[in-house]
């Protein structure tokens, strides 16, 4: 097959989150499974300091992205690190060569709905310049929402695609790419389409909801996620669109890069280990970070790790409580938290870390080698996430030997089984559940890991050992995904014969 993705973050090019993860890692997967894949990508900033050769092409173009209102671009080339996926940029300084990738911190960038209508429409164009005839036009998030519609409602680019299946894949449903009306004329459709079929929400233009609406395939990134979004609870207002999407509707697991991620060779690890000597391997990197942040010496003291964003969704409302009891009581614990977000949280953590250097160390900011030393030097890794459509951080866990702590939501309750009695027994148990999210039950759920780790060093180290030989790897999901292609292809052929105009 002939796959084309579309997306807005790819590392090392761009990166805000998972998804720079998820579209850095999974075309070249594929790719290695012998299809011909290439990336599409806007010419961020940030594209020119991730090291890797960016070339300028020949090709240029203009989009009247209004009338009366044409803007030009170019074509950049690069390459995915060590694949052989072509990776081509939407060049428009105008819209793209920007501090920041979607707005700083006063706010997103008031053309959001201008700049990626004009990326969705300038890559339609250049998969027609460069003659790609794509069996598979693969959209991450909302930035690119508008491709399903444009395939199939625009009828100068719908002949040229008639034989190209479309998944949207949904990797975060709470942006949405919402919009005033207003912005709808920058779409490069009649307002006819501006309806509650298509690009209409409540008179606001809807980027992702179109693009559920009008894709082959909707696939978002876990099961369990793929069906919360269905209710009231998780669904952000699209619940019945997706509830009217179900036989469309897929969830395939995020994998991690298994090379990069790898507590036997990870250079960026002082100590390496696997499963056999994952104790001494892991006292060995705790005693690095206690040295590192001043913490107090001890193998035996539990080191609690955190990494990701300071945001409500991360179940900060639940640590925050948890954490100042076991500083305050002078419980037999150590914490390191690295991340950034919330300024009130920022302040409260260092305030925290100051208060207590000898228990808590608190990084803010982002650095990937703290964020390998802290998978490997910890214990026990907390994710009390209120929602979490599919999240890595426990899978590094999982390969690291850091038993997680999480909420049963999303990918969470997909990839962290609940340590009880049957799951011992089974050999299956991997982590812990809360029973609520609450800061209660995350003390709960702490002390038992605790009591276990003390109590139960046998039944710890299957815990340990049992995460740490699972395959969380894009090589799984990659497969999962083709499979999910093929059977699009089959749904687009179907739909082609059914309805041949």
């Amino acid at each position: 097959m002939n796959i084309v993705y579309l997306t807005t973050e790819a590392i090392p090019f761009a990166r805000t989150g998972g998804l720079g993860d998820v579209c850095g890692s999974l075309p070249n997967r594929v790719c290695n499974l012998g299809h011909t894949v290439s990336v599409f990508l806007p010419a961020f900033r940030s594209i020119h300091n991730a090291g890797i050769p960016v070339v300028p092409t020949d090709i240029s173009f203009m989009i009247e992205m209004k009338p009366g209102m044409p803007v030009g671009c170019r074509l950049l080339r690069s390459e995915l690190p060590n694949s052989g996926v072509t990776v081509w940029f939407i060049d428009q300084p105008k819209y793209f060569d920007r501090e920041e990738l979607y707005g700083i911190k006063s706010g997103d960038y008031q053309d959001n709905a201008e700049r990626f209508a004009f990326f969705s429409r300038a890559t339609i164009k250049a998969i027609q310049r460069l003659q790609i005839q794509p069996d598979i036009v693969h959209c991450n998030d909302w930035q690119s929402g508008l491709i399903p519609g444009l395939v199939r409602k625009n009828d100068r680019v719908s002949q040229y695609f008639d034989k190209t299946a479309t998944v949207m894949t949904i990797h975060n449903l709470a942006y949405q790419g919402h919009f005033p009306a207003k912005n709808f004329e920058f779409m490069g459709l009649s307002w006819e389409h501006f309806s509650p079929n298509s690009f209409e929400f409540y008179q606001h233009l809807n980027f992702l909801k179109s693009g559920i609406i009008c894709a082959d395939t909707v696939t978002t990134v876990s099961p369990q996620y793929a069906a919360e979004i269905k209710t009231s609870r998780y669904g952000c207002g699209l619940e019945e669109v997706l509830k009217a999407s179900s036989s469309r509707l897929k969830g395939i697991i995020n994998g991690i890069d298994e090379f990069i991620w790898n507590p036997t060779s990870d250079t960026l690890l002082p100590y390496h280990y696997d499963a056999s000597n994952w104790l001494i391997g892991k006292q060995a990197n705790k005693q690095h970070l206690q040295n590192k942040f001043r913490l107090n010496l001890s193998d035996s003291i539990p080191l609690i790790g955190l990494v990701g964003r300071l945001a409500d969704q991360k179940g900060w409302d639940l640590i925050l409580p948890v954490l100042r009891w076991h500083l305050q009581e002078r419980r037999p614990t150590q914490w390191v938290v690295l991340g950034n977000g919330d300024p009130h949280l920022e302040n409260t953590l260092k305030n925290l870390a100051n208060e207590f250097p000898s228990q808590l160390a608190v990084h803010i900011g982002f650095s990937d080698p703290l964020a390998h030393l802290i998978e490997a030097a910890s214990d026990i890794f907390l994710m009390p996430s209120h929602y979490e459509p599919c999240g890595l951080n426990q899978l590094y866990s999982l390969r690291y030997g850091s038993v997680p702590i999480v909420n049963p939501t999303g990918g969470l309750v997909d990839t962290v089984t609940n340590t009880d009695q049957h799951t011992i027994s089974q050999g299956t148990a991997t982590g812990f559940h809360l029973n609520h999210p609450d800061p209660r039950s995350l003390d709960d759920a702490i002390g038992v890991a605790l009591a276990t780790r003390f109590h139960q060093p046998n039944t710890w180290s299957q815990i340990v050992r049992t995460g740490m030989q699972q395959d969380w790897s894009w090589r799984r999901s990659a497969s999962q995904y083709v499979n999910c292609y093929e059977e699009s292809l089959r749904e687009r052929k179907l739909a082609r014969t059914s309805h041949p105009n």
